[in-house]
């Protein structure tokens, strides 16, 4: 049913007459009464009885308006809550993120939005780029924050924010921890911990240890991160980590091992559909984030 129509229907049942239904519409008499036989002749009852001094309703009509009511009521309900959602202060922002971004990043950046948008509600998981792209495209999620290593997409927008360099890791009792100065050899002797399905990460490994002439080393566990964490530190595991989840890594006496070379060093950012009406609690979001990460870049040891 079209909403005019509706409109012109609940506003005949409460005048009762149609020239001044009408006059409230502002529409002629003969418009209304057109569209109200367009409704009539669409449900196949009538809908009015007409009577000189106006009209009443059928004991369809009853049963219409009695649903057409409820049915206006739920329009306008959801005609505010689009509008609420567009001014980006009400409605749910859907977000994907990588582990460093969950875990050190993204919290004060929520807590900052929440105070700025109550009516907001966050939905925060964590992924890998295998997981949040497919994510994206699909729909599920309003935008992402992880790595871009990833190739580009003529539906997907990505904005580099900061670079993130990744370390190796062991418990502070493994052979490799205490030494000064460990060879890719060293390293490959090890069998590593790694995030489920994150197959940049995996592929990242490999290019570290085939470009110093070695094959990939056995890749023991995958998990997530905070799992990865605690079965590194029960065993002779290695495992890479950016450096600012150095931090929480320290807590379960992992620390980072002196190796040869760089690891893995990106660039990382937002990401989020290519469209030309982007929501505006995303764009609020995104504003946010940006200048959070413009003292987060200028702190000692982030990188």
């Amino acid at each position: 049913m079209q909403s005019r129509i509706l409109r012109h229907f609940l506003a005949v049942a409460e005048h009762r007459n149609l020239t001044a239904a009408a006059e409230v519409l502002h529409i002629s008499q003969p418009a209304l009464s057109k569209s109200i036989k367009q409704l009539e002749v669409s449900i196949g009852a009538p809908l009015f009885e007409r009577h000189q001094k106006g009209v009443l309703l059928t004991g369809e009509g009853k049963i219409l308006l009695r649903r057409a009511r409820l049915m206006d009521v739920e329009y306008q309900h959801a005609l505010a809550e689009i509008s609420a959602m567009q001014e980006g202060i009400a409605g749910t922002l859907r977000i994907a993120a990588g582990p460093v971004w969950v875990s050190t990043i993204l919290p004060p950046v929520i807590s900052k939005f929440n105070q700025q948008y109550p009516g907001v509600k966050i939905y925060l998981d964590l992924g890998v780029i295998d997981t949040i792209i497919p994510a994206l495209l699909e729909g599920d999620i309003d935008l992402a924050c992880s790595t871009l290593d990833f190739p580009s997409h003529p539906e997907i927008h990505s904005e580099t924010l900061i670079q993130i360099r990744h370390a190796v890791v062991a418990a502070a009792g493994h052979p490799l921890a205490q030494k000064q100065r460990v060879r890719a050899q060293d390293m490959a002797a090890y069998s590593w911990v790694v995030l489920a399905r994150d197959n940049v990460g995996f592929a990242r490994i490999g290019a570290y240890f085939r470009a110093n002439g070695l094959e990939p080393p056995t890749l023991a566990v995958e998990t997530h991160s905070l799992a990865m964490m605690k079965i590194v530190q029960a065993g002779q595991f290695l495992a890479h980590l950016p450096h600012p989840m150095l931090a929480d890594a320290a807590k379960f006496d992992l620390v980072p091992v002196q190796h040869e070379g760089t690891f893995w060093e990106s660039s990382a950012g937002i990401v989020t559909r290519a469209t030309p009406y982007p929501k505006n609690m995303v764009e609020s979001f995104k504003s946010i984030l940006r200048e959070h990460l413009l003292h987060y870049e200028a702190a000692p040891d982030q990188n």
